[in-house]
């Protein structure tokens, strides 16, 4: 009797850690792919006809830079008007590029633009240009931890303000991996256009003071059709608009499913 109660005690217990693993695999935590030190962020148009050679320069840096760079594509919509209305486009992008010439204060808008760290802007298609602002983008002042599971997506931030800063937004984008359009009309028409890492939502997650924070949102809100990967940044608020990114991270959404 004593050795059946043993062997039914060795059972459950044994019964128990499977339990337990199971329940470990299926909250098991996917973190990021990649920690990027720079984000570039191209501002272009399918109705520019200067924008191809900057969307080539920016597939060029997704394929080539990713450990370091995070290179995204936040089409406009403000040639539309030129006859040939942009499937990519979002006003959203338009807006934060006036927004961040309101914050430099150039009134600079144009397309192809790149935007290093939220800071520095060069025109998009000139190579020599954008990698000299690459080199010359400060270092990082913040780490993010990005982590998925089935059900939620959690930014864990920490680090510090840069001197003089009050707040920072921390965004959550859902990027598109690849797009081939077909440009009917405007300035590309017969044009089939390849565009990487599209930038298909930018929402924030919420605001963050420096220190350790933890930020959340369920997976389910923030998942979109033809999503191939997400990423996090963090970014100074001015008073007009945003400011330096200090903080990054990314990784692709089959990584966390």
């Amino acid at each position: 009797m004593v050795g059946h109660i043993r062997w039914k005690a060795g059972q459950a217990f044994r019964s128990g850690l499977v339990a337990v693993a199971a329940l470990i695999v299926t909250t098991a935590w996917n973190t990021a792919e990649a920690q990027p030190k720079k984000v570039v962020e191209l501002f272009t148009s399918q109705g520019c006809s200067s924008c191809p050679p900057a969307d080539r320069l920016a597939e060029d840096l997704v394929k080539n830079n990713s450990e370091d760079t995070l290179t995204v594509l936040m089409p406009v919509d403000y040639w539309d008007y030129l006859g040939w209305k942009d499937t990519l486009a979002s006003p959203v992008y338009s807006q934060r590029q006036r927004a961040y010439a309101n914050q430099r204060g150039d009134r600079s808008v144009y397309t192809p633009q790149m935007v290093i760290n939220g800071e520095e802007h060069v025109v998009g298609s000139r190579e020599g240009e954008v990698r000299a602002a690459l080199a010359r983008a400060q270092p990082f002042t913040s780490k993010v931890d990005l982590k998925i599971t089935d059900m939620v997506v959690e930014a864990k931030v920490d680090g510090l303000l840069p001197e003089g800063a009050e707040m920072a937004t921390v965004y959550f984008l859902n990027i598109q991996d690849e797009a081939m359009v077909d440009i009917g009309r405007g300035e590309n028409a017969g044009r089939k256009i390849k565009y990487v890492n599209v930038v298909r939502n930018l929402q924030p997650l919420g605001m963050w003071s420096g220190g350790a924070e933890t930020f959340r949102m369920p997976k389910s809100k923030l998942m979109l059709k033809g999503d191939a990967r997400c990423a996090i940044l963090v970014q100074v608020e001015g008073p007009d608009g945003p400011g330096e990114i200090i903080g990054a991270a990314v990784m692709d959404w089959n990584g966390g499913s």
